[in-house]
């Protein structure tokens, strides 16, 4: 007689040395930063295609770095709230619940309005991010922490280059 398949166990639970509360609260704050940074992704992506003007090909090349920079990004931020045992949210209307970041603006703006609205959007980002490293920092999740200063120094040093185009 053939034996049955054994039957599928439930995974184990989650033990890495950080609590399930501060493993919900932080994947709670990286859900609001990988919504932040899907949707600055987007408008940078849209400001690409849209763009216009005397400075069209210095700022089509740079929104293109800066969308491919934001679209590397996220993979790390939802794997993160994967490891840490909770769903990464996917969807528009769940970002769009989840983002301090607003949407693009129907009718793309001018050039250097597109500037001011990307400076914005990193700073938001670069908001999200230092308002979660307290509680990773406190937690003792070293992974979650290096992930948060990682996105920070994108996110300021972005914000600076695009402001540096404002000046006179």
């Amino acid at each position: 007689m053939a034996k049955s398949p054994a039957k599928a166990s439930a995974a184990p639970a989650i033990n890495i040395g950080i609590s399930e509360k501060d493993r919900a609260a932080i994947a709670k704050g990286l859900s609001h930063l990988l919504a932040d940074t899907y949707t600055l992704y987007l408008t940078t992506h849209n400001f690409h295609w849209n763009v216009t003007g005397p400075m069209f090909n210095t700022l089509h090349a740079m929104f293109m770095t800066q969308y491919t920079e934001l679209w590397n990004a996220v993979d790390p931020i939802a794997e993160r709230i994967r490891s840490l045992g909770h769903a990464a949210p996917g969807s528009y209307a769940q970002f769009g619940k989840l983002a301090s970041v607003p949407d693009a603006p129907g009718v793309p703006p001018k050039a250097l309005e597109m500037v001011r609205i990307l400076v914005t959007g990193h700073e938001a980002v670069a908001r999200t991010a230092r308002g979660l490293f307290p509680l990773a920092d406190k937690a003792g999740d070293e992974p979650t922490a290096d992930l948060l200063t990682q996105r920070l120094t994108v996110h300021e040093q972005t914000a600076w280059m695009l402001r540096s185009l404002l000046e006179d």
